[in-house]
C-alpha cells in the first residue's frame, strides 16, 4: 500500500529536509519544465482561452451559488438511471460504505482507476483493514503503490522518481504481488510501460469489483466522466461487475453543454494536450453493457465548510488539472511530501486548510508555503485567486492565535509596527543600522543569529545593512530634506 501523511511536520520543518534530495529537485525541474513547455504551446493556439476561462469559473460559481439544487437533481437523474446513491459526510462514512459493497460482493480485491477523492479518504488503507487488496492501475499510481511511496503531484504522483528509480522498484516489487517483469529490464520507457502492461492485466480479467472517481457528475443526466490518458480507466469503468464511485459533492456539473468548455480546459492545463486520449461518460446502468451494480458515493468531507467561506470557495472551482503546480518556484524546489496531503502545490495549501481545518502544524502552516508570486493564479483554468485566498487563510490563521502568550514573530511585529509608526523611531533604527553595517565589515549577509532570532535567519541569506542609508547620502549631498 503507499504510505500515508498522518502526522506530518509543518510544512516549513518538511520543506527543509526536501531541499536536501537534489536528485529529486532534478527529476521534479525536468518532469514540470517539459510539462510548462507543453501547456504554453496549446494554450497559445486559442484565442479565446481567457474567454473559456471565464466561462468555466462562471459555471463553477453557478454550480457552487446552488449546490444543493444540482446534488438533488444528480441523484435523481443517477437513481433513475439505475445507480445507487450513498451520501457520506466524512471520510470514515466514505470508507464504511466502500467497504461493506466490496464485502457484499464476497471480492477480495478491487481494481482502481486513478482518483484524489479516494486518496483523499485513505479508502486503499481502509480496504487493506477489511482484507481487500486494492491494486491501483494508473501507471504512476502503481508506481507509487508499489514503491510503498507517497504521491508527491495531483497529475504525475511519481513525478519524483526518475527511470532508473522506477525500474529498480518494478524489479523489486512486482512479483510479490503478480505478474513479474521481465528478466533483464530496463529502464527505457517502453518496456517499462509493457512491465506494467502485463502485470496490469491480470488484475483487470479477474476484478469483480472496480472504485473510480468522476471528473465531472451531470446533473441533468446522471453522467460521470472521468477523463485519463492510458486506458486503465476504460478497462475498470467497463470490465467489473460492480462499480463504485466516489465523487465529490463540487464535481456536479449542470448540463452535458456545460462539460465542453471543461473539455477544453482541462487537457490543456493538465498534460498540455489539446484532447485527452480516453474520455469514459457512463449513466447508471446498461443492461448487458458493462458493469450491473453501480453505485456512487458523494463525498462531502469539509467541502461544506470550505462552501461556507464566501472567499475561500473558490478553491471548489478546482478540476485537478496541476497547472498551478507546474508554475511553483516553490514546489518545484521541495516537491509535493512538504504539503503532507494529497493535494499539494498552491491548490493544496488553499484547498487542505478548509477541508482539514486549521488545528494541526501542517495545516496551519500551508498558506505559508508560498512566496506569492501570482504565478499561480495566472495559469489557474478556472480564475481561482490563489494568492488572494493565500492571504485569506493566512489571516485565519492569525486570528486563531490571537491572545494568550505572544509568539516571538508576534512581539517582533509589534515592534515594527511601534517604529515603523514614527519616522523619528525609523531614522534612529537606521542609524543603529550603519552602524552594524560598518561593524560587520566586508561580509554580504549576516549570517547565523543568536538566540530565537536564529529560526529567522536559518532559512534567509540577509545581505548586512549598508554602511550608509540612502536618507544619510541624502543629507549628505542634499542637505536635510525636511
Amino acid at each position: 500500500m503507499s504510505g500515508t501523511f498522518i502526522g506530518m511536520p509543518k510544512f516549513q520543518t518538511a520543506a527543509k529536509e526536501a531541499l536536501g534530495n537534489s536528485q529529486q529537485r532534478r527529476n521534479l525541474q525536468h518532469a514540470t519544465g517539459t510539462i510548462r513547455r507543453k501547456r504554453a504551446g496549446v494554450v497559445d493556439e486559442l484565442n479565446n482561452w481567457d474567454e473559456l476561462r471565464q466561462a468555466g469559473a462562471a459555471i463553477k460559481d453557478n454550480v457552487l451559488s446552488h449546490l444543493d439544487t444540482y446534488l438533488v437533481q444528480l441523484e435523481e437523474s443517477l437513481t433513475q438511471a439505475g445507480a445507487t446513491v450513498h451520501w457520506a459526510a466524512d471520510a470514515e462514512e466514505a470508507n464504511r460504505i466502500v467497504t461493506s459493497l466490496v464485502r457484499a460482493t464476497g471480492a477480495e480485491e478491487v481494481v482502481k482507476v486513478k482518483s484524489m477523492a479516494t486518496q483523499e479518504i485513505g479508502l486503499n488503507e481502509a480496504l487493506e483493514v477489511a482484507g481487500i487488496n486494492a491494486w491501483e492501475t494508473d501507471l504512476a499510481e502503481l508506481i507509487v503503490q508499489l514503491g510503498h511511496d507517497k504521491p508527491s503531484h495531483i497529475l504525475v504522483p511519481a513525478i519524483h522518481r526518475n527511470r532508473a528509480e522506477i525500474r529498480e522498484i518494478f524489479l523489486r516489487e512486482m512479483g510479490q504481488v503478480g505478474t513479474p517483469p521481465p528478466t533483464g529490464l530496463t529502464s527505457n520507457p517502453r518496456e517499462l510501460a509493457e512491465a506494467a502492461r502485463v502485470h496490469l492485466r491480470e488484475k483487470f480479467l479477474r476484478a469483480k469489483v472496480a472504485i473510480s472517481g468522476a471528473n465531472f457528475a451531470i446533473a441533468e443526466t446522471g453522467t460521470l466522466v472521468v477523463v485519463e490518458s492510458e486506458g486503465n480507466g476504460r478497462m475498470c469503468l467497463t470490465l467489473p461487475e460492480t462499480l463504485i464511485s466516489v465523487v465529490g459533492i463540487e464535481k456536479v456539473l449542470p448540463t452535458l453543454e456545460d462539460l465542453e468548455v471543461f473539455m477544453q480546459l482541462l487537457p490543456r492545463s493538465s498534460t498540455g494536450e489539446r484532447m485527452n486520449p480516453y474520455t469514459s461518460t457512463w449513466t447508471g446502468i446498461t443492461p448487458g453493457d458493462g458493469p450491473q451494480d453501480v453505485h456512487v458515493v458523494l463525498l462531502d468531507n469539509g467541502r461544506t465548510d470550505a462552501l461556507a467561506d464566501q472567499v475561500g470557495r473558490q478553491a471548489l472551482r478546482c478540476i485537478r488539472c496541476s497547472a498551478c503546480l507546474n508554475v511553483c518556484p516553490v514546489y518545484q524546489r521541495v516537491g509535493g511530501h512538504a504539503y503532507g496531503s494529497v493535494y499539494p502545490g498552491p491548490i493544496g495549501a488553499i484547498l487542505n486548510p478548509q477541508l482539514r481545518g486549521t488545528t494541526s502544524d501542517v495545516d496551519q502552516s500551508l498558506p505559508y508555503a508560498s512566496s506569492l508570486c501570482g504565478a499561480c493564479g495566472d495559469v489557474c483554468p478556472v480564475n481561482i485567486e490563489i494568492p488572494e485566498l493565500l492571504v485569506h487563510l493566512r489571516t485565519r490563521v492569525v486570528d486563531e492565535h490571537r491572545g494568550g502568550i505572544p509568539s516571538g514573530e508576534q512581539i517582533a511585529m509589534k515592534g515594527a509596527a511601534w517604529m515603523f509608526s514614527d519616522h523619528r523611531r525609523w531614522e534612529k533604527a537606521q542609524k543603529g543600522a550603519e552602524l552594524s553595517g560598518r561593524a560587520l565589515g566586508k561580509k554580504d549577509t549576516i549570517g547565523r543569529l543568536p538566540g530565537p532570532l536564529s529560526a529567522w535567519s536559518d532559512a534567509r541569506d540577509a545581505p548586512t545593512p549598508p554602511a550608509e542609508s540612502f536618507r544619510s547620502w541624502w543629507k549628505r549631498e542634499k542637505g536635510d530634506p525636511r
